[in-house]
């Protein structure tokens, strides 16, 4: 896993980025590094404003607070040539026209300094069977892979990627992944949003959890929530027929002594369950819903747990 860089060698180095629409606080004075090579996973509910944050870093969209830098530049007033360092595969699919995907390569791809052959492109997203088929034929998920082969074409130094897996297959999902782990590899950074939490766990360096408005929690998925989150529970039925839930470090100790108590015989319907990711993140947002307040000031180190975040015309009912 890559680990994250200074401040001064951070792709992405954001420090109190607020966004209000009318009297709608979106986000709340978020900071925020990414580092070259590094997958960024910035998770949350729908509405957290998560499409925002990233609309905002590729310079889509203006805040109303805050120091961005994104390659070293003010996404606002970056130079043409910036864009080209960028690459943007956006929530929602492009509307394609009758092009066909290998058309549609070879023309973007004159817009970059050093674009990625058409081929190796369309042979990277899984569309090499589909590349002369018009892209308005195309599934909703070939359609999705065109958006990807589309964002990743100019080989981007910052990728942001907002759920770019959605329509995918199983296989087309671990081929993108493998994809996205050869791109890290070569030192692209990566801003990922995805409500699969699978992928988060397999593709990121370190998550950051968005509710109100705020980065509740941030660290590498593996130690997400602190040790008494991810603590093993143990379920079993005692010999009242009454279930029964404990919290351990040393499962496998506890079973034990359960059979000693009962005189050699093993309890009924036990279960060691250790929480996932998933787990952890539903009890943060749980955890925030409870106490929106946040406990601590933004900047904090990169495992802190931070409790936290006029409707705008295009995310109204959908993903802030």
């Amino acid at each position: 896993m890559t680990q994250q860089s200074s401040s001064g060698s951070a792709v992405v180095r954001v420090r109190g980025l607020s966004k209000h629409y009318g009297d709608r606080e979106i986000l709340r004075g978020i900071d925020l590094d990414i580092a070259a090579g590094e997958t960024y996973a910035l998770l949350g509910p729908n509405g957290a404003g998560k499409s925002t944050a990233i609309e905002i870093l590729e310079g889509l969209r203006r805040p109303d607070a805050g120091e961005i830098r994104v390659l070293g530049q003010d996404p606002l007033t970056a130079p043409r040539s910036w864009k080209a360092r960028i690459g943007i595969v956006a929530q929602a699919t492009a509307e394609f026209g009758p092009n066909t995907p290998r058309e549609l390569l070879n023309y973007f791809s004159t817009i970059y300094p050093n674009p990625r052959g058409v081929g190796e492109v369309l042979e990277l997203v899984g569309l090499t069977a589909q590349a002369g088929v018009r892209a308005n034929k195309l599934s909703g998920g070939q359609q999705r892979r065109l958006d990807v082969a589309l964002g990743i074409l100019g080989q981007p130094e910052m990728l942001f990627l907002d759920e770019p897996t959605t329509g995918f297959d199983p296989a087309a999902r671990r081929q993108f992944w493998d994809m996205l782990r050869g791109l890290t590899a070569a030192g692209t950074a990566i801003l990922l949003t995805t409500h699969y939490l699978d992928e988060a766990a397999q593709l990121a360096d370190r998550v950051g959890v968005l509710a109100g408005g705020r980065i509740v929690a941030e660290a590498p998925p593996a130690e997400l929530g602190g040790v008494e989150a991810r603590t093993p529970v143990v379920t079993w039925t005692d010999a009242a027929g009454q279930p029964q839930q404990q919290r351990t470090l040393e499962p496998a100790r506890l079973c034990t002594e359960l059979v000693e108590a009962a005189g050699g015989a093993e309890p009924r319907e036990v279960e060691v369950r250790r929480p996932q990711l998933e787990d952890i993140y539903l009890g943060l947002l749980a955890e925030h819903a409870a106490d929106p307040e946040p406990a601590s000031q933004p900047g904090a180190a990169a495992a802190r747990q931070v409790p936290a975040s006029n409707t705008h015309p295009e995310t109204a009912g959908a993903d802030a």
